[in-house]
This record gives C-alpha cells, structure tokens and sequence, in this order.
C-alpha cells in the first residue's frame, strides 16, 4: 500500500464534510451518487473504524503500563514486609529459646524475696521486665507483619490478574487494528488509477472549500502569543516533521496522533492524557476564536484524532498510516472543539482574577 494512495484517501475523505454514518464496504450507489463519492464514502468509514480501534488500543495500552508499575510496587513493598517478617520471626525465636532455657521464667518478686542483694534483684527485675515488653513488641510485630504479608500478597495476586487480562485486551485490540487497516488496504488496491485522478480532484476541491468556510465564517482568532509551555510544544512538534505515522506510536522515530500530541506537550513540561479521547474529556475546553498556538483542535464526534494548533488556521499532525508528520489546513477533518492543556482549572483562573 503506497504512501500516495494513502495521502490521497485520507485528505479526500475530508471533502465529504462530516462524520458519515457507517456503510457496507462497496455498496451500489444510491440515486444520483457518483461511484467516486461512495467510495469516498467507503473508505471514510474504513479508515475512521481504525482511529476508532487505533485509540482503544492506545488506552489499553495506557492502563497498561499503570497497572505494570502497580505491580512492581506491591511487588517491592511485599519484598520489604517479607524481609521484615523474616526478621520478627528470628526475633521471635530468640525469645522461645530464652524462655526454655528458663531465663524469664522466675517472677522478679520471687527474685526479690530470695536475694541476699535486694538492689541487684530489683536491677534483675528490671531487666525481665524489659525483656518481657520487647517479647510482647516482637510478637506483636510479627503477627502485624504476617497480616500484613498476606494482605499484599493478596493485592499483587488481583494485580497481576488484573494485568495478564489487560495485555489479552490489548491482543485483541491490536488484531483489531490490524483487521481494519487490511480492509482499507484491500479497497485501496481495487481503485483504478482513473478513480485515484478523481479522488484527487475531488480531494483538492473539498480541503479547499472547508478552509475558505472556516477562516471566512470568522470562526477563528485574530493572532494570539502562544504561552511559553505552548511554544515549547509547538517547537517540539514541528520538530518532528517528515517523520513517519505509526500508529499506537510515541516517538521519539514515529507517532500516531495522539502520540505526537502528548509527547510535544510532556517536553514542554505539561503531561497530559495519551489519547485523543482522554485529552477532550480531561483538558479545558477553549473557542476556536480564542485558539492560540500549541492548543489542541480535536476531531469528528467520537474525539478520534488531534492535531495541534500552529496559527493562521494551521496544525501539525501526524494524520494516518502511509503519512508523515505535516503540517496541514486546520479543515482538514470536521472538527469537534479545541482544549488548552495549560489551562488552569476554572477555580485557580477564578482566584487569580
């Protein structure tokens, strides 16, 4: 599958102008719908399926790795209790072996009554006494220490199930993806070159058409400074361009969308979610009049894919397997809304106004 005839296919999906609802692959055309507008209808639909799986797998992915590190933490910390159970219990049998031996057995008042030195049985007594409250402490110890390891032996058993389910999931979801990039594939490859021309065509006309729309509706913003972490991103992004889509990518060779994103934003020192989805439902949510560079314009209703705001109705993207990391019109895909995601919470913008 060629990179040009991916190129094509993703940029002349756009000139359709919104999230279209799913079709069968190859339908006869309706009524006055040229067969070159239904495959663009067709491969749309394809290629929105592998976003759409391309994202649950970055999620899982995500989970993933939390749930790894939760595990080597339990892991550690029981290592730890473990160790100090070990050491209650040597403890515990140095005072056995001293109550056998018959140590501690005589009460200090016996002692006291029998001396011929009254003071020196009292030091005696002192020194069972003290003995027998670190008896108590170890035992004491010792029993937490053992709750204690069970109970976290416990958690990282439920941990590590919960990551073997997890890594199955994410089997699932990589076949998943996987499945739905050969389906765009094979439809790619049964284009004539004659539908690729008109696929062109029409792909120029809409991409141009969208743009005009946006920048003469007055939707966006007159030119804004980016903040300091916003250019940071935005320096980082570009950075990147020419380097290849992959998707469930993070750099730093190749990306795919979301990757590209949060990985600009991470280097500017902002973390942010790992995918699109995460990333409109987490972040604040910004006008398109208010955008400035570095924000992040999220696309089609199920928040599949982002790109990241550069000014003058632009973003850098990294846009679909076969592309490479652009820069491109900003109506290239419908778009769903922006977020800023060096926003401060509504409350601190309250207390610092």
């Amino acid at each position: 599958m060629s990179g040009r005839l991916l190129r094509l296919v993703c940029t002349a999906a756009t000139a359709v102008g919104t999230v279209l609802a799913p079709v069968p692959a190859l339908a006869v055309p309706e009524p006055g719908e040229s067969s070159v507008s239904r495959l663009l209808t067709d491969l749309q639909r394809l290629y929105r399926e592998a976003e759409r799986a391309t994202e649950t797998y970055n999620a899982t992915e995500e989970k993933l790795n939390k749930q790894r590190a939760e595990v080597k933490r339990l892991d550690g910390e029981l290592a730890r209790v473990r160790l100090s159970l070990h050491d209650s219990r040597g403890a515990a049998g140095r005072l056995a072996r001293q109550q056998y031996q018959g140590s501690t057995e005589i009460s200090s008042y016996v002692r006291l009554l029998l001396a011929r030195d009254p003071q020196h049985a009292l030091d005696q007594g002192h020194v069972i006494g003290q003995l027998a409250r670190e008896r108590a402490e170890t035992v004491g110890r010792l029993t937490g220490s053992e709750r204690k390891a069970d109970g976290l032996a416990r958690e990282a058993r439920t941990a590590l199930d919960k990551q073997l389910a997890l890594a199955e999931r994410q089997k699932k979801d990589r076949d998943e993806v996987q499945g739905r990039l050969k389906d765009v594939e094979e439809l790619l490859v049964s284009l004539s070159p004659e539908q690729l021309v008109e696929i062109a065509e029409l792909e120029k006309k809409g991409i141009d058409k969208a743009q005009k729309d946006l920048v003469t509706s007055g939707a966006l913003s007159s030119e804004r400074r980016p903040s300091g972490a916003g250019d940071r991103a935005v320096r980082y992004a570009m950075g990147q361009l020419g380097k290849p889509y992959e998707w469930g990518a993070e750099g730093p060779r190749t990306y795919d969308c979301s990757g590209l994103t949060s990985q600009a934003w991470d280097h500017a020192g902002t973390p942010i979610p790992r995918t699109s989805q995460e990333q409109w439902a987490q972040l604040p949510r910004v006008p398109l009049k208010e955008l400035r560079p570095g924000d992040l314009v999220i696309y089609h209703r199920d928040a599949t894919h982002v790109a990241m705001y550069l000014g003058r109705g632009k973003v850098v993207e990294a846009p679909r397997t076969g592309e490479r990391v652009k820069v491109s019109p900003m109506a290239s895909y419908p778009i769903l809304g922006a977020v800023r995601p060096d926003e401060p919470p509504a409350d601190q913008a309250s207390e610092a106004r």
